[in-house]
């Protein structure tokens, strides 16, 4: 009897470690830990979000913003000064706040283009790819809104159609990259803020965004009208922006966050009064931070 209960006892204990090796494995997605979208080499002793607070490289794509045009130099690119993966101190980008300013220089780069609409999204996005990001920023759709004339602006259903593109080009080449998508910035305020501004609105005259601050002092039923159209579009390219990335568990959209920030003039370019300053860029780099460290995405 002894000798039996020996053997069921040494068969149980080989049961029972096979049992705990086998739950270990399953908590930590796998046995590297990569199979959650996570570092390898993490423990798997416990279950791991599927988002990562703290990605080790990143890409930026979207438009002048992103490139920090006006920002530090009059009708010039300022990649320096960009939210996104810009170097000045000053602005503090996301980037050096989640890498490091070594990290940044050697583990971020910048696809963006000056002037690009939501169409040129998928392009970049190949581009982008190429590096492997673990994070992607997206912040693009204020040139879709800013056309010669309300008509000319893009239709919602092609904006949707180039950000799902987008999208699927980027999880068809990397599952498991992580995006932060930028809400397009509330483009009724700035000719709001701006128009204060007698040189601001001369170099507005040159053609910066005239479906919107065009004729910038009219306050006519028409120009009122027409300034409320390109609200209601960007509001609309905002609510694409945050249903598309709401289909996939590895996009945060910023819950309008950039859409609803109160900037002033501080935050606008003393060259054009339409591109984000240093400081602008600096908010947007706090908003764009905020959302991709929250332990949660936003509501």
């Amino acid at each position: 009897m002894r000798k039996r209960s020996d053997r069921t006892r040494a068969c149980l204990a080989v049961v029972a470690a096979a049992v705990l090796t086998a739950a270990g494995c399953d908590a930590g997605g796998g046995a590297s830990g990569a199979g959650d979208g996570t570092k390898a080499g993490r423990p798997s002793s416990r279950p791991v979000p599927v988002w990562d607070r703290s990605p080790d490289s990143m890409a930026a794509v979207g438009d002048s913003i992103t490139r920090g045009f006006d920002a530090c130099a009059v009708l010039s690119d300022c990649p320096e000064s960009s939210w996104a993966t810009g170097s000045d101190a000053a602005v503090d980008s996301l980037a050096v706040r989640l890498l490091g300013v070594t990290g940044a220089a050697r583990r971020s780069w910048n696809y963006a283009v000056t002037g690009a609409r939501m169409s040129d999204l998928p392009g970049q996005v190949t581009e982008a790819v190429r590096r492997r990001p673990e994070l992607l920023t997206v912040m693009a759709g204020a040139n879709d809104a800013c056309r010669v004339s309300t008509a000319a602006m893009t239709p919602v259903a092609d904006f949707r159609a180039s950000f799902q593109d987008a999208m699927d080009r980027l999880r068809a080449a990397l599952p498991k990259t992580q995006v932060y998508v930028a809400s397009v910035p509330n483009l009724k305020r700035l000719w709001s803020e701006g128009r204060t501004n007698p040189l601001g609105k001369q170099v507005w005259r040159l053609g910066i965004c005239p479906s919107m601050l065009g004729d910038a002092d009219a306050l006519d039923a028409a120009a009122v009208r027409r300034r409320d159209r390109v609200q209601a579009r960007v509001e609309a390219y905002n609510a694409v922006l945050r249903d598309v990335c709401a289909k996939d568990r590895r996009c945060r959209f910023d819950g309008n966050a950039v859409f609803d920030f109160r900037f002033g003039t501080e935050q606008l370019s003393q060259w054009d009064w339409f591109h984000p300053s240093r400081n602008g860029q600096a908010r947007l780099a706090e908003i764009a931070y905020r959302t991709v460290t929250a332990r949660e995405p936003v509501a």
